[in-house]
């Protein structure tokens, strides 16, 4: 489809980027997609596969054509025996749950996403959430994947498959990936190199390739026993330091999620506590007994550096505790009309030695370029999610944005960080990767990318940065934005402030 109103519904997602599509391709199965593939090749069109539009760092737009997985691809088999279910690439991550539930099973990672979120979507990202403090982000949890490779051709890469033809590491390699790679518990920054010379198998590469190296259609995941009881406690710190200090003792004690949420954040919040940082600590325990013993050890351990404490002992319990962590993202959707809160540095992930000098540094840089900040994250993973607030009427905000990205940026690399933790590089972040890994990683990265798609048809600009990259370019707020119809920029900003990327983009044009 090559109508202005429908490329105009496809020329954001949830991140910072305002890009008109050349086109729109809506496949319903595979051979769809096969068609469309070699009809690319052919005809030298670049293809952004996409699902539900919820990604912040711009995999999700372009000026090629962008592909919508988010319909058809609807297929759902559970196997309770082998605990494998079958998903196809627009499954959400909840409906893989609705799926399972009945049999007592459950995909683990927790994506905060999750209504929307789909197959494909967080396999490209390979997605995180509270709980990957335990149970890690979805690489480990994909047995198998479905693809149409750059050529057409459909492929069903298995776990332990080995490592395929495409690619392979050699000696020499490995050790550069072994120096080089950060030593972060969570990284979703470029092609996956360390796992996928520590397993061998192809699929590792392909698991956070954001759709650069093949167009997923059906997803296999593992799934997991519910546990039985579960319990937690929301502990509020007087201030960053006492709150860092905290999180070793918390981790020791195996929680299944531990999540913070910033003063900045809380601000936004009604009946919030009035606290520096708060901590939302999570146990999955075989008895409810155990589940509520460990909340006391938690919280006994911590008696002289809390400044709030709140306990819940089961799930009704919990889910009333972190209603406050849903209750942000709504919050920020309020802001003044001139305010607008922008994914630019969102995704950092650093050691956990380092996790308050990262927070610290944030703080520091964001009043330095005179530009709010609001901050949460997975604490037990030394993971930050960063909105920065810009008033979008100042003069200067765009290059202040970019002043703030490039120092925290350099933060980072410094402290030994990943520039994102879980929703992948995109176009954000393409053009700082050489920054943490190196050219000769980065060259590996290039050969991978001439390996799975040499006339570079997939998704260009992710992960292999486009010559005129910057991080600010393209931006959906401001006078330099792309020109779209006034009625689809409003719709475009109501699914933002509401989340509600499940909204099939075709309607916004009618």
């Amino acid at each position: 489809m090559t109508d202005p109103r429908v490329r105009a519904a496809y020329a954001e997602g949830a991140g910072i980027y305002r890009i008109v599509p050349a086109a729109v391709a809506i496949p319903r199965n595979t051979d769809d997609v096969v068609a469309l593939v070699r009809h690319a090749a052919d005809a030298h069109l670049a293809l952004i596969p996409r699902g539900a539009g919820s990604g912040m760092p711009g995999g999700n737009v372009g000026s090629g054509v962008i592909v919508d997985l988010s319909s058809g691809f609807s297929g759902l088999a559970v196997d309770p025996e082998s605990r494998i279910v079958r998903a196809g690439a627009s499954v959400t991550w909840a409906a893989v749950n609705a799926a399972a539930k009945p049999y007592g099973l459950r995909l683990p990672p927790d994506p905060s996403s999750g209504a929307f979120a789909t197959s494909g979507g967080m396999v490209a990202t390979n997605a995180a959430g509270a709980r990957t403090v335990r149970y890690g982000s979805v690489r480990r949890w994909v047995e198998a994947l479905e693809i149409v490779d750059a050529d057409g051709t459909v492929r069903l890469v298995e776990r332990g498959a080995g490592s395929g033809e495409r690619f392979t590491l050699t000696p020499d390699t490995r050790h550069l990936i072994s120096d080089r790679f950060p030593k972060t518990s969570k990284n979703s920054s470029g092609y996956a190199l360390d796992r996928f010379a520590a397993s061998g198998d192809e699929l590792d590469l392909l698991v956070g390739s954001e759709g650069t190296l093949g167009i997923v259609t059906q997803v296999h995941w593992r799934l997991d026993p519910i546990p039985p009881d579960i319990a937690g406690a929301a502990l509020g710190f007087a201030d960053l330091d006492a709150m860092v200090e905290a999180v070793p003792y918390l981790l020791s004690l195996q929680p299944s999620a531990l999540e913070l949420l910033d003063a900045s954040l809380l601000q936004f919040v009604p009946d919030a506590p009035k606290v520096a940082c708060l901590l939302l600590v999570e146990f999955e325990r075989e008895t409810g007994a155990a589940a509520r013993g460990v909340v006391g050890d938690a919280v006994r351990g911590l008696k002289e550096s809390v400044a709030h404490v709140e306990t819940a002992v089961d799930r009704a319990g919990l889910e009333r505790l972190w209603s406050v962590r849903r209750l942000a993202s709504p919050a920020l959707a309020r802001l003044p009309a001139h305010q607008r809160s922008l994914q630019v540095i969102e995704d950092g992930c650093v050691p956990l030695d380092a996790l308050g000098a990262y927070i610290a540094g944030l703080r520091t840089a964001a009043a330095r370029h005179g530009i709010p900040i609001v901050m949460f994250g997975h604490a037990g993973d030394g993971h930050i999610h960063v909105n920065a607030l810009p008033d979008t009427t100042a003069d200067g905000w765009p290059g202040a944005l970019h002043e703030l990205f490039d120092e925290v940026t350099d933060l980072l690399g410094r402290l030994g960080g990943v520039p994102s933790g879980e929703h992948g590089v995109g176009r954000l972040r393409a053009g700082i990767l050489a920054r943490f890994y190196g050219t000769e990683v980065m060259d590996l990265f290039r050969a991978v990318k001439r390996a799975y798609d040499p006339l570079s048809l997939l998704n260009p600009g992710v992960i292999i940065p486009a010559t005129d990259w910057s991080p600010v370019a393209a931006l959906k707020v401001g006078v330099a934005a792309a020109v779209i119809p006034e009625d689809i920029a409003t719709r475009l900003r109501d699914v933002e402030r509401s989340a509600a990327w499940a909204t099939p983009k075709l309607e916004l044009t009618r």
